[in-house]
């Protein structure tokens, strides 16, 4: 009698199966891993904006209502920081990133009105929806 070594088509194809659901698993893994870090690297970049905000507001009595106007300022890679409102009771502003689309966190700080969408509503914290 003549015997074959190897595998059969149905032992490769049950493999094949299983490597296709652990990359499906880590993939799913690293997504979530990705969106954690656009998230912390939002709200890092409001921590940062309201140190800033702090620094300039001796000097022109009033916060700045623009991001420019914060020479010392860096904001992270692809995060985009909008002020939306400045003046000098407050200020509110909310950070976005295009690869998290549908994601934005916001800040206020002192009498500022939040803005419209901005999921900010307690003065002082930072929240992300």
């Amino acid at each position: 009698m003549h015997q074959r070594h190897g595998f059969t088509l149905i032992e490769l194809l049950i493999v094949i199966v299983i490597l296709g659901l652990l990359a499906a698993i880590a993939t799913s893994f690293f997504w979530d891993a990705k969106d954690r870090a656009l998230l912390k690297s939002m709200e890092s970049d409001l921590r940062n904006l309201a140190a800033q905000q702090e620094l300039y507001f001796p000097g022109a009595l009033s916060y700045a209502a623009n991001v420019v106007d914060l020479t010392d300022f860096q904001q992270s890679p692809g995060v985009v920081i909008t002020i939306n409102s400045a003046n000098s009771l407050g200020w509110a502003a909310q950070a976005t990133h295009p690869s998290y689309a549908g994601h934005t966190c916001g800040i206020i700080i002192g009498n500022a009105p939040a803005a419209d969408g901005a999921p900010a509503t307690v003065p002082g914290v930072i929240t992300c929806d």
